[in-house]
């Protein structure tokens, strides 16, 4: 599958951030801005190095060192930049020890650095790499920033001042952690809004999906990169688990448990794909709870809620979102939330409970998801995501999204290698599955 990805990449849409598998063509969504920065690259290197493609490893190796160049006026996500191009190159930095990643890394690092310049210290979401202009999206309550966007930038800036010897980037990251450990929080609750000039929090909507979701991933995986020393990143971790386990964990009249979401003390009752993620964060943190069995039963229930999402779909793929109501379990009710792009939260999940438990279903599992991709989203160009997952031969929507070659098949990799292959003692994986060494 990766071959297949991959080679079609380079086929026709070599340099552009990702491709269209359909019409054989380059790809680019707003948040790489206007420029053709080899996204699909960047973000797919440390799987072609862990699977062993090495002729590829070398040729995108060479790309990067000659043509990755974050020069002209164009706005960034500084979430998006950091985890798949920061997060990508610091990987490859880490398997390979090529200096020429870890370089290339602290040069895009250094560009995002502009929209730290806030009362708070609180970054903004965008930042216009020529001019230094920052803002947030237009969209976001009342000019906030993201929970999930500036509590994802952990993991890669302490590692990147690690090695590159330069206190600045966790300078930034730990002056954002410190805010958030002293704010005062709504039923122990982090909302999803903070208004980077006030360093308060904006509209009392909590997920652990969309806004809110790699925010306390990063949490845990600090406390375990740091070789167990940063304390505070646990504490803030479990402190927020239990708040959200307390609020925001329902069971459905199936018995399914999953995580509705919270806005202004009233319930959402829908859980997006993006949250499935939760169920291999629990299992990963529970051997460092008071109460390991509890949190791994958790995490199983999770994973279990989140494969009936997919295993209630004529095409054995899982919805963007789906709702729990008195007619509907586990499904999307929305024509807005039927669609699929290739999104690895599932099978990362299963990744972590079967290195966990060891319980073949997860395997099973995993081999289901690659059986429905290969039925449905395989083309004779590489994959692209579907628009309805209920419906049989569903529409395509072209695009094969770089962190399907990060993430998704990375997963799946992991899932059916030993698992001396990437053993979580010695490594983390960003929110983009990107590994990054955990401190001896």
């Amino acid at each position: 599958m990766m071959k297949h990805a991959w080679s079609n990449y380079e086929k026709y849409a070599w340099g552009s951030n990702e491709l269209r598998p359909v019409s054989r063509r380059g790809h680019s969504a707003s948040i790489f801005g206007t420029l053709p920065l080899g996204a699909t690259i960047v973000d797919a290197i440390d799987t072609l190095y862990i699977m062993d493609f090495k002729e590829e490893f070398a040729k995108a190796r060479d790309w990067i060192a000659d043509n990755l160049v974050f020069e002209g006026s164009t706005e960034l996500s500084v979430f998006e930049t950091n985890i798949r191009f920061i997060g990508g190159l610091l990987s490859a930095y880490a398997l390979s020890g090529d200096e020429m990643f870890k370089k290339k890394a602290k040069i895009i690092a250094d560009k995002l650095m502009p929209a730290f310049k806030t009362p708070s210290g609180i970054p903004q979401s965008m930042v216009n790499i020529k001019t230094g202009n920052s803002r947030n999206w237009g969209w976001a309550s009342g000019g906030c920033s993201i929970l999930s966007e500036f509590g994802s930038l952990h993991l890669e800036f302490t590692y990147l001042s690690d090695v590159v010897n330069d206190k600045l980037y966790a300078d930034k990251v730990m002056k954002i952690r410190d805010h958030l450990k002293n704010l005062d929080k709504p039923n122990g609750l982090y909302p999803n809004y903070l208004n980077p000039k006030t360093g308060k929090f904006g509209q009392h909507h909590v997920s652990v999906g969309a806004l809110g979701d790699s925010f306390y991933e990063y949490l845990i995986k600090t406390y375990l990169m740091s070789g167990k020393k940063d304390t505070d990143a646990k504490t803030m971790y479990f402190d927020a688990i239990k708040a959200i386990e307390n609020k925001m964990l329902v069971t459905s009249k199936d018995g399914l448990k999953y995580f509705a979401e919270y806005k202004s003390g009233r319930l959402d009752h829908k859980m997006d794909h993006l949250a499935c993620f939760s169920g291999g964060m629990l299992a990963l943190g529970a051997n460092y709870s008071t109460d390991p069995p509890k949190y791994i039963k958790l995490g199983e229930e999770i994973a279990k809620t989140c494969h009936e999402s997919y295993d209630r779909s004529a095409t054995k793929l899982g919805p963007e979102a789906f709702r729990f109501d008195s007619s509907t379990q586990a499904k999307a009710t929305r024509q807005n939330e039927k669609y699929y792009i290739l999104r690895p939260e599932v099978i990362e999940t299963y990744f972590y409970m079967w290195r966990i438990t060891k319980k073949q279903m997860y395997r099973d599992w995993a081999w289901e998801a690659v059986q429905a991709l290969e039925k449905w989203c395989r083309v004779e160009s590489g994959y692209t995501g579907i628009r309805d997952v209920y419906q049989i031969s569903p529409p395509k929507d072209d695009v094969q999204q770089s962190f399907f070659l990060a993430e998704t098949l990375k997963y799946l990799f992991l899932i059916f290698s030993d698992d001396s292959v990437m053993p979580l003692d010695k490594w983390v994986f960003n929110t983009e599955a990107h590994p990054l060494p955990i401190k001896s």
